[in-house]
C-alpha cells in the first residue's frame, strides 16, 4: 500500500488503476479473512500475540524495501515483541 501511495494520482481513477495499491488492499483483505478463520478455532490468547509479529515484519521489510532508518528504539521494540510472543507461546495449549 505504501508503494502505491507513493505513486498516487489524484482522483478515483487514480486509485482504481494503481496496481500496487490495489494489490496491497487485496493482500490486506486476504489476511483479514485468514485471521477470521484462525480466530474461529484458535486460542485467542495465542493468536493475538502472533498477530503482533506483524509489526516486526513491517519494520524489517520497511528497512529492506523503503530504506527506512533503524534506531535503537525500533530495535528494542522488536526484541520486546519477539520475546513477548515467545513467552506467551510457551504458555499456550497444554
Amino acid at each position: 500500500m505504501k508503494s502505491g501511495a507513493n505513486h498516487l494520482v489524484p482522483g478515483l481513477m487514480g486509485l482504481i488503476t494503481n496496481v500496487p495499491l490495489m494489490c496491497g488492499y487485496v493482500l490486506y483483505g486476504m489476511s483479514t479473512v485468514l485471521l477470521v478463520l484462525a480466530l474461529k478455532d484458535g486460542e485467542l490468547s495465542l493468536l493475538y500475540p502472533v498477530i503482533a509479529l506483524t509489526y516486526v515484519w513491517v519494520t524489517g521489510l520497511s528497512f529492506l524495501i523503503f530504506h527506512d532508518t533503524a534506531n535503537v528504539s525500533k530495535l528494542v521494540g522488536i526484541v520486546i515483541i519477539v520475546l513477548g510472543v515467545g513467552v506467551l507461546g510457551k504458555g499456550g495449549r497444554s
